[in-house]
């Protein structure tokens, strides 16, 4: 009986502290780890809702740029920090890509993170210069037809999700689109501002400023319903049944981050998502925002990585 006492009072113990801690939680700044450079969409995002929980919360929220090989280094940089709630990564869809592309990671993507929550949705826009000669997509898609490998269209990379969704556009509409891919970075839009090529695959919240600007003409987004940002374009499932690619962000911990901790963090997450400003500030720029509990993160990120395994399988897409 003795045993089992003193066994009692040693977890009970181990609990405290971490019982403490979440509530407490957080006493010092907390990184928001952004695997892009500054003044992407990602980044936006970051410092949009960085500096609206520090207002919340009360405490230093801060976005920390690690730019480079499509995130997976910040995403590394993550997986191995110290699982206390203060270093936390912004996922974006090139996280969900990249599972799908790459020969090998050093993290497992479905199993190494804590999810905390989506933060907001984006469809990705299908857009020409003003004076093209396609008024419609389903003018693009007719011409395409007749003339196969004919239509360049450019991305930010190999595995990207442009790149993928392109290829499965192209599986869908029965053509034959040839793919250039860059650098990332802005190139994709200047090849088709400047018409060395036709058509831009984007996502809508790098595109948008450029479509307001009347400098690109959006002909569908690829969201299963309208953008709210965009009304009047039309969706590309009106032309191909069954069409849809969008992009999220959201916020995720290392995998063994104290539940307590994951959850104060949805709360404040939430709380800082349904003000009104933010709700504005992100139709703005082309995004949705959408909130959730860490379960239903986990199940978007599942659906996505497994949606786009069969597209890479599909169209044979090499991997990196």
């Amino acid at each position: 009986m003795k045993t089992r006492y003193c066994t009692l009072l040693a977890a009970l113990a181990m609990l405290i502290p971490v019982a403490a801690g979440a509530q407490d939680y957080p006493v010092r700044p907390v990184k928001l780890v952004v695997g892009f450079p500054p003044g992407g969409n990602v980044d936006l995002v970051a410092r949009i809702v960085a500096q609206k929980l520090s207002e919340d919360v009360g405490r230093q929220f801060i976005a920390e740029n690690r730019p480079g090989a499509s995130g997976i280094p910040a995403t590394d940089y993550v997986v191995k920090s110290t699982a206390d709630g203060y270093t936390l990564l912004v996922v974006s869809g090139a996280f969900v890509t990249t599972a799908v592309t790459q020969k090998k990671l050093s993290y497992d993507s479905l199993r190494d993170l804590a999810w905390v929550s989506t933060v907001v949705t984006y469809p990705l826009v299908f857009a020409v210069r003003p004076d093209s000669r396609f008024k419609t997509l389903d003018d693009f898609i007719g011409y395409a037809k007749a003339n196969p490998g004919k239509i360049n269209y450019p991305s930010p990379g190999v595995g990207t999700l442009y790149h993928l969704a392109a290829e499965m556009f192209n599986s869908m509409a029965g053509i034959d689109l040839v793919h250039v891919p860059f650098r990332g970075g802005n190139e994709p839009i200047i090849e088709v501002l400047s018409g060395r090529m036709e058509m831009l695959i984007d996502a809508v919240t790098n595109a948008y400023a450029h479509i307001q600007g009347g400098r690109l003409r959006a002909l569908a987004v690829t969201s299963a319903e309208p953008s709210p940002s965009l009304p009047g374009v039309p969706t590309v499932a009106q032309s191909l049944p069954g069409y849809e690619a969008t992009s999220f962000l959201g916020i995720a911990a290392p995998r063994d981050t104290p539940p307590a901790i994951v959850e104060r963090l949805n709360r404040a997450l939430r709380r800082a998502l349904d003000a009104p400003d933010i709700r504005q500030r992100f139709t703005d720029f082309g995004g949705t925002v959408r909130s959730g509990t860490p379960a239903e993160m986990g199940q978007l990120i599942e659906a996505e990585i497994a949606k786009w395994k069969r597209v890479v399988e599909a169209r044979h897409i090499e991997l990196q």
